[in-house]
């Protein structure tokens, strides 16, 4: 047999290979899916503490003697914390979707070779408005953005 021919051995090897990277792709899509909550978790976590510490500041400066100036530069300070925070989350997010749609087009790749062209279909990332990502973002966006409208409006503006 000459080295370009595939027989019988070589194609079972090549099944089996399939077989494994079909399997590891599928445990990574899925590891991929639940690093998403675990980043929510995350950034919920982390900027439910540094808002209580700026609204907890922003209660307890007088009675702690601290400048009016300090404590708002201290509120400030916390808010970018918990931007920075927010854009961690987000970029990990993103990241995460990102790395999916390859995952699942190696699916795609793989099941097309082993089982035949159009076994799965491949994924469309026109079809953002369903994944749960999407959300997970504008979640984080419009809490960080209230977090500052709502400093800037009410808490910044008391503290004089």
């Amino acid at each position: 047999m000459a080295s370009g021919e595939a027989g019988p051995e070589t194609d079972a090897v090549r099944r089996e290979f399939a077989l494994e990277r079909y399997r590891y792709i599928l445990q990574q899509i899925n590891a991929v899916n639940e690093n998403a909550h675990r980043f929510l978790a995350l950034y919920q976590t982390l900027a439910t503490a540094l808002v209580s510490a700026a609204l907890a500041l922003s209660v307890g400066y007088r009675n702690w003697d601290v400048p009016a100036a300090t404590a708002r530069g201290g509120v400030i300070g916390l808010l970018i914390l918990a931007t920075v925070v927010a854009a961690f989350t987000s970029t990990l997010i993103l990241v995460g979707a990102l790395a999916w749609l390859d995952f699942r087009n190696e699916e795609c790749d793989i099941t097309d070779e082993v089982v035949g062209p159009g076994f799965r279909q491949r994924p469309r990332p026109g079809n953002f408005l369903r994944w749960y990502e999407t959300y997970v973002l504008l979640f984080i966006i419009v809490s960080v953005i209230a977090m500052w409208v709502l400093a800037a409006l009410l808490l910044l503006p008391a503290m004089r």
